[in-house]
Order: C-alpha cells, then sequence, then structure tokens
C-alpha cells in the first residue's frame, strides 16, 4: 500500500509538471498564432522600416469600398483585392515621398488650401456643387459657409445623446478628405518639379537624326538554327544557373505557389431545371386567381422586385415578350426559361400612356431623402405647399418660388424642372400623377418624402403599356445534385495523396488537369476558377505535392494539387528553364554551326558550306532592327551591316543571330537626307514626352528603392 501511495504522491509531482509544460506550450503556440506576444500580429507590413498598422491599412480598404459603393459600384471579391492593392501601393508612395517633401521643403500652406476650396482654382467637385448651371459661375460665398458651417460642427465634436450624422460628415471631410487634398497637391508639386527638370540637348537629338537616316545594303548568308535538331543539344541546370548568375535582374521573381487541379460540376441538373419548371407551373393557377399581387409575391418569393406601375410597350425587353402580352388581364403565361431563371408572368392591366413626360415641381420635404432624417411636422408642410399652390395659382413665378423655398436641390436652381423622365425614375405617386394626368395639369401630391406641387409641362410618344408582375425563381443545384459532385471530389481526393496518383487518377476518370500557375500570397482569383481565398491559403499552408480535400468553387468542387513553391528571389533553374534554355540552346548551336562552316572567304564560300543561297538586302535602317519584313528581329546583324570596319570586306565573321548563324558583306552604307527636320520642334516633342512619363515612373522606381516587407495576405 505504501508503495502505491508512493507513486500516487510522484505521480502528483509528474502531473503537475506534465501542466505546466502544455501551459508553456499553449502560451508559445498562441504567440505564433494571435497577438499575445505582439511581434508582426498586428502589423499588414512595413515600408522602409516604418510599421502600417492592420486597422489603419483596413480603414483606408474600407473608406474606399464605401466610395466605390456610393458611386454604384459592385463590390465583390475581385473589387475589394484590387482596391487592398491599390491602397497598399498608395502607402508605400506615401512612406517614401514623405521623406522626399521634408527634404526638398515642400508644404502646402493655408492659403493654398483655401484656393482649392472656395478660390478661383476650386477643385472640380466643390466647384460642380456650388457653381450655377444657368450662369456658370462659382458661387464662392456659397461654399465657404457651408465649410464654415461643417468646422464649426467639427469644432463641436460629436453630441452624447442625438443624432451625430452631421458631425461624422464633418470628420470625415477634416480628418479623410482635406488630407487628401493636401496630399494631391503635394504630389502635383513634387511631379511638376521633376517634370519642369526634362532636358533634351540640341546635339542628341541631331545625333539621333543622323543615325536614324542612315541606309546600309548587304549581302548574307543565314544558316537557321533549326537545321540542328533540338535532341543533338543537352542544356544542364548548371549552365543554366550560370546564366541566371550572370543576368539576376532578369530572374527575380515574387513568392508565389502553382497548382494544378480538377473540377467536379455541381451546377443544376437536368432534374434539377425540371423540378423547378413542375413547381411553376403548379403555381399559375393560384398566381393567376389572386387579387393581392404585391402580398402573393411576398410570400412566394422572387427574383424579380415586383413594379406597381406601367412600362411601355417598346420598353419592356423580356423573351417571350409577344407572347405575355397576348394574355387577357389576369392571364398567366409561362414558365418560361430566362437566363438562369424559370418564370412565370402574369398581366395585371393595360391602358395607353406616355413613354415619359416632363414635369416641374416645388417640394416642401418632411424628409431628407439623403439622411432619411425627418425636416418638419406634416402638417406644417402640408399648410406651407397649401400656400405655396395658392401662390402659383394667382400667378406667381415658378422659379423664383421654387429657388426660394423648394427642398429638391437638384432642380429648385432650374424652377423645379425635372426634365423628361420614364415612368419608373420616380416615386409611385408622384409618376402615377404625371402620367395619368393631362398636359398642362396641377396638383398637390404627396409621397414619402412629403408634398409636391407638380405641373405637367408635356407628355410624348404614347402607346400601349403594361402593369405586369413576374415570379422568377433561379434554378439551383439540389442537395442531391451536390453530394453527388461531392462525393466525387471526395473520392478522388481520396485516391489522390500524392501527385503521381493525382496524375494516374486524372487519366483513369478522364478528368482534365488544369492549371493555376504563380499565384501570390494576396491573390483572390485562381485563373480558371474565379475568387476563392481559402483554397490560396491552402497552397501556402502546404508541402509540395500535397492534395487537398475538395473545396466548394461557385457551381463545382475543386480538388488542388500543389506543383511549385516559389520563394522571393532569384527563380531556380528549373523555373527559368522555360526561359533560359532556347537561347543556351541556339548558342549551342551557334558554336555547332560555326565549327562546322569554319573561317570562309567569301559569302559564296558560306553559301556553300550552309547549303543557302546568298540573299541581299537593299534597304537596311540604322533605326530598326530587321534586315528586311520576314527577317525578325536581328539586332546585332544590323548593328554589322553598319559597322565601318567591315565596308570593303569580302566577308563578316560569324555572327550569331536570334534565329541562326550569319555571314555578311555590307555593300554600301549611306544616308537619306531630310531637309523637313525641325530639331527645335523635335526637342521640345520629347521633352513632353518624358515630362508625361515622370508621373508613372515616380511610382515606379519609389516602389523599387523601398524596402518593403508585405504581411497582408495573413489577414485575408
Amino acid at each position: 500500500m505504501s508503495i502505491i501511495q508512493g507513486i500516487r504522491e510522484k505521480a502528483v509531482w509528474l502531473v503537475s509538471g506534465l501542466i505546466a509544460l502544455s501551459l508553456v506550450g499553449f502560451l508559445l503556440m498562441d504567440a505564433r498564432s494571435s497577438r499575445f506576444f505582439g511581434g508582426h500580429d498586428t502589423v499588414v507590413g512595413e515600408i522602409n522600416g516604418q510599421k502600417i498598422e492592420y486597422t489603419a491599412f483596413d480603414q483606408q480598404v474600407n473608406l474606399q469600398e464605401d466610395q466605390y459603393k456610393q458611386r454604384g459600384y459592385p463590390t465583390n471579391d475581385a473589387m475589394t483585392q484590387n482596391i487592398r492593392d491599390n491602397v497598399w501601393k498608395q502607402m508605400i508612395e506615401d512612406a517614401v515621398l514623405s521623406s522626399d517633401y521634408a527634404d526638398l521643403g515642400l508644404d502646402v500652406s493655408d492659403r493654398e488650401v483655401n484656393d482649392m476650396l472656395v478660390g478661383p482654382n476650386a477643385i472640380q467637385d466643390v466647384k460642380q456643387a456650388f457653381t450655377d448651371p444657368k450662369t456658370g459661375i462659382f458661387d464662392s460665398q456659397a461654399a465657404a459657409a457651408q465649410i464654415n458651417q461643417l468646422r464649426n460642427i467639427y469644432k463641436a465634436g460629436p453630441k452624447k445623446n442625438g443624432d451625430n450624422r452631421q458631425y461624422e460628415a464633418a470628420r470625415r471631410f477634416f480628418e479623410e478628405s482635406l488630407p487628401q487634398l493636401i496630399k494631391m497637391r503635394l504630389r502635383e508639386k513634387y511631379t511638376a518639379l521633376l517634370a519642369n527638370s526634362a532636358y533634351v540637348p540640341k546635339w542628341m537629338i541631331e545625333k539621333m537624326n543622323a543615325d536614324n537616316s542612315q541606309l546600309a545594303s548587304v549581302s548574307y548568308v543565314n544558316t537557321p538554327y533549326f537545321t540542328v535538331p533540338d535532341s543533338a543539344v543537352k542544356v544542364s541546370d548548371a549552365e543554366i544557373q550560370e546564366y541566371i548568375d550572370a543576368h539576376k535582374d532578369r530572374f527575380k521573381q515574387e513568392e508565389s505557389r502553382s497548382i494544378a487541379y480538377v473540377t467536379f460540376d455541381a451546377s443544376p441538373s437536368a432534374s434539377d431545371s425540371l423540378k423547378l419548371r413542375q413547381q411553376l407551373d403548379s403555381m399559375k393557377r393560384e398566381f393567376a386567381a389572386t387579387n393581392d399581387v404585391e402580398g402573393y409575391l411576398g410570400r412566394m418569393g422572387t427574383e424579380s422586385p415586383y413594379f406597381d406601375g406601367y412600362i411601355g410597350k417598346s420598353r419592356i425587353q423580356v423573351p417571350f415578350k409577344d407572347s405575355i402580352l397576348a394574355e387577357p388581364k389576369g392571364g398567366v403565361f409561362g414558365p418560361y426559361l430566362d437566363a438562369g431563371n424559370y418564370v412565370i408572368a402574369k398581366v395585371i392591366d393595360e391602358k395607353t400612356l406616355p413613354d415619359s413626360v416632363r414635369a416641374r415641381h416645388i417640394l416642401v420635404a418632411t424628409i431628407n431623402p439623403q439622411t432619411h432624417q425627418p425636416v418638419r411636422e406634416d402638417s406644417v408642410a402640408k399648410k406651407l405647399i397649401d400656400s405655396i399652390a395658392n401662390v402659383m395659382e394667382h400667378g406667381g413665378n415658378w422659379d423664383s418660388v421654387a429657388l426660394k423655398v423648394s427642398d429638391d436641390g437638384g432642380s429648385k436652381t432650374k424652377g423645379g424642372d425635372l426634365g423628361y423622365f420614364t415612368n419608373d425614375a420616380m416615386i409611385k405617386e408622384f409618376s402615377d400623377f404625371c402620367f395619368n394626368g393631362k398636359k398642362g395639369e396641377k396638383k398637390i401630391v404627396k409621397t414619402v418624402i412629403g408634398y409636391h406641387y407638380i405641373e405637367i409641362l408635356d407628355q410624348k410618344n404614347f402607346e400601349p403599356a403594361y402593369k405586369i408582375a413576374y415570379i422568377s425563381k433561379k434554378i439551383e443545384t439540389s442537395p442531391e445534385t451536390d453530394q453527388n459532385a461531392s462525393g466525387l471530389a471526395s473520392q478522388f481526393a481520396g485516391e489522390s495523396r500524392d501527385a503521381k496518383a493525382f496524375d494516374d487518377n486524372v487519366a483513369k476518370y478522364h478528368l482534365q488537369k488544369l492549371l493555376g500557375p504563380d499565384i501570390t500570397p494576396t491573390e483572390v482569383n485562381i485563373p480558371g476558377l474565379g475568387a476563392n481565398r481559402q483554397l490560396v491559403r491552402w497552397a501556402y499552408d502546404n508541402k509540395l505535392g500535397n492534395v487537398s480535400e475538395p473545396f466548394p468553387v461557385g457551381d463545382k468542387y475543386v480538388v488542388a494539387l500543389l506543383t511549385e513553391i516559389n520563394n522571393e528571389g532569384t527563380m531556380s533553374p528549373a523555373k527559368a528553364r522555360n526561359q533560359v534554355e532556347p537561347i543556351l540552346r541556339n548558342k549551342k548551336k551557334a558554336e555547332q554551326i560555326i565549327k562546322k562552316e569554319g573561317n570562309p572567304a567569301s559569302l559564296d564560300a558560306a553559301a556553300t558550306a550552309a547549303g543557302s543561297p546568298v540573299q541581299h538586302a537593299d534597304s537596311v535602317l540604322f533605326v530598326r532592327s530587321t534586315l528586311n519584313a520576314t527577317s525578325g528581329q536581328e539586332g546585332k546583324v544590323v548593328g554589322a551591316a553598319f559597322d565601318k570596319s567591315l565596308v570593303g570586306k569580302p566577308i563578316s565573321p560569324a555572327i550569331p543571330g536570334n534565329s541562326g548563324v550569319y555571314f555578311i558583306k555590307v555593300d554600301n552604307v549611306s544616308a537619306m537626307s531630310n531637309p523637313n527636320a525641325d530639331v527645335t520642334q523635335q526637342r521640345f516633342m520629347m521633352e513632353q514626352q518624358m515630362r508625361s512619363m515622370v508621373n508613372y515612373g515616380i511610382t515606379q522606381s519609389l516602389q523599387k528603392l523601398a524596402t518593403v516587407k508585405d504581411y497582408r495576405a495573413k489577414f485575408y
């Protein structure tokens, strides 16, 4: 008993030690995988030693995404990745340029900022917002008043309780928009400083003109490289490595991964399509019978939102349009196929209406259309619109009244004139009056944003118009179809645990092996697949030759093989072989050809040795790198044609060109006169070209000079 007790007592210390070690191991692991010990876990990158925090980077990305959304652009995965890349490039540029600005003493004064906002040189957005469309005059006082109002709101700070939207707008202006404007002006100064340093000396233009005017006439013999079989020449990895070492700048590479992959189709089957068609077919009777169309669509669900209005016949663009419009009121047509949806359509009503209307209005808002916040009580708005209607009915001037009291900033400066618009362009109540009323008719109309006093100015192109409701259902993959595709992918992945098995099973199951080359750490899109960060992460978390489990990507399942791991730096011989091998192979072929043909004394002797005829090129230009229209790029041969030491000699030494080995005889070198050459104009044009390239060149040069460490991939 005492022995057992002793073991138990010692075991307490053993267990305690194991627990302690486990805790230490857990904390060390956490230090590597979380932010427990700091490190780079909150840093998205480093630029010249300056750390870029993830929160600052993500804030800029979100800001640009918001701007894209406000402009109506879609923000999918590819767009988001493009925004991240642009923000990152901008941060690199800012980090490098900021030190240059300081060294050069560049700054933007308060006076310049004022000029950008309210001066004669105000930026385009400000000018557009505060320019009278009738006179084209920029109202700097109105712009200044608006900016001062924002400044007061910003200085006051956020309210403890209440609506802070105005403060947020002011904050974004002074903390985000204004710094961006200043940064933009600094860059303009920097770019102008460099652009204005562009200089082309007169002698350079004269030398260029002289070189470009040279003309040579040569005879030559070419022994093409293809006369030596590729099998007769071997290029080793050591030779490729030696070439890479001598040309390292040409073989730099970013970190990347390459994959091969196969796909298993999980798109809707014919059975899935048939089931949906039958489902919609069974809904036709109930759809035709219902009087509450909007409510019915809400219960049943539809991909096409219900528009409770009329669309002119000429503007209806749907498949089977004529068949749908041939239905009587209450008739239902379908199901029919529209892209990837099955649809049934119900004709609710038909009448003759104009296809467009021109109207003017004066708005007394109860709700701000932009912020959706209340601006006045309904009863107050109603009294005000009634008094406006009374004034207008007794000869009031639309232009002056609209300018003074209308809450529609977009039309008030035009006397409330909205121009021509279609039936679906306005709020329903507004459109109903304009399209169902008569030209010249005036009326007070209430909508969700307030009261409008409207006059119909014109109606044109009357035609049959229809109110149609659509039930549209997307053809989707059934669980059975999805499980079948998933099962096939899982079976393939289970049987293909290495590269050889992967390739064997591709052949066995008659699959198509696709390639995803050179995938960078921050990449979103896989060639041929589209956006899938999960698969990119897998490629960076696995070893060469590993095979993935199935990944769902769109309407397919993907099984991938990691075929290549490329670290940042210089390409390996295997990676560079496709580029280097043809160069070295041709070099070896040239050596064999030269050894075989020896040192012929004349072109005729060279032609006999090569078994090729003597050819002639009468108009070889120094400015070009081709002997004639069919020779291809042969810079070495063209250069030799203008070598003065070869003039008068019966034959040149052997010249290893791009397509073969050449021997040439320089028959004549002359110059073409160009009396119309305008050196002054040429200098001007070249300097202008240099200036226009500065902006692009700055970005490229600075990024090469910067020391950049990019950790973005681990955050996305």
